[in-house]
């Protein structure tokens, strides 16, 4: 049977997240799997913990097709990276939460052992998230940058006192133009991200759509927008703005943007995929992150089967 690879993502920043790479380490090697660090995180972990220095590295003595699965200890941002570090595998991410929010973790800090253990015996589900693919045109029409984004794609100005002049297209066809700090072109699970901060809608992450959101835009009509996942969304920074912008990719990935640059948003043909072990409603990992208030509700619990609505007969108004 050929040993189970599991890429283990985690930085040197903090004590806490430290201590966890180690235990994780040494957990996967007791099972009789890989352990796989990232070559920065193996420089970095090692400076500190000698014995993580034998640890094989992605993409130096263990090839990406070969990763299993990602296990990543860390906040949102930290499972951003491993996204991106997997994505031109097949493996998926289990995102283990030791930051503050942590959406896109599936567990706490607490369940730490158990989740790496069914990690490592494959026991868990794999759930796929659209992703976002975006280029970026010159005034020539020729694509002069290529990237894709988990969360949001997002077009803003690169200076201070000035904003950027942008047209809003879908599907080749112009629908708005306004002045503003930029736009935010969002994925269901980057809705509770930047698209949140912004004003945007919380999407369901069941729901194929992609959310357009502008920022400080100085125009009567900048309501966000929500469109199916097969519609192209473009970004246009007018020939004559003022400003000038940068595009920024989950916020890792940058390219700069001149006037007369267009970008181009619509649904990736490989989605990112997340390890899941506990099938767990959106909603209550709405009211748990964001700790909402919920006292006062009277609804059925959480072992009741799901309600069903009884629509009157229209035989009785025939």
């Amino acid at each position: 049977m050929t040993q189970r690879r599991i890429l283990i993502v985690a930085h040197a920043y903090r004590e806490d997240t430290v201590r966890a790479a180690v235990r994780v380490v040494n957990a996967v090697r007791a099972e009789g799997a890989v352990p796989v660090l990232a070559p920065d995180d193996r420089a970095e972990l090692s400076a500190i913990v000698a014995e993580l220095a034998d640890v094989p590295a992605l993409g130096i003595d263990v090839a990406l097709t070969e990763i299993d699965i990602a296990i990543v200890l860390g906040g949102d941002g930290t499972i951003l990276r491993a996204a991106e570090l997997v994505r031109g595998g097949t493996a998926p991410v289990l995102g283990v939460n030791m930051g503050h929010v942590g959406f896109l973790a599936e567990i706490e800090r607490d369940d730490m052992d158990e989740a790496v253990h069914r990690a490592i015996i494959g026991d868990y589900a794999v759930e796929e998230r659209l992703a976002l693919a975006v280029i970026v045109k010159d005034d020539d029409d020729r694509v002069v940058y290529e990237t894709w984004a988990l969360n949001e794609a997002a077009i803003e100005k690169d200076q201070r006192e000035r904003m950027i002049e942008v047209i809003i297209e879908v599907d080749r066809r112009p629908l708005t133009a306004y002045g503003a700090d930029g736009v935010v072109v969002a994925t269901p699970t980057g809705s509770t991200a930047y698209n949140f901060s912004a004003g945007g809608p919380v999407i369901w992450p069941t729901v194929q759509a992609i959310a357009v959101v502008p920022l400080s835009a100085h125009t009567l009509f900048s309501k966000p927008l929500v469109v199916g996942p097969d519609h192209a969304v473009a970004v246009e920074l007018k020939d004559d703005s003022a400003g000038t912008g940068v595009l920024w990719c989950d916020g890792r990935r940058s390219h700069p943007l001149p006037p007369g640059a267009r970008v181009v948003v619509r649904r990736s043909p490989k989605p990112v995929l997340l390890a899941r072990l506990h099938p767990a409603a959106f909603t209550d990992r709405l009211v748990r992150k964001f700790k909402l208030p919920t006292e006062g509700w009277r609804g059925p619990s959480e072992h009741t089967p799901t309600e069903t609505l009884t629509l009157p007969s229209l035989e009785a108004h025939e």
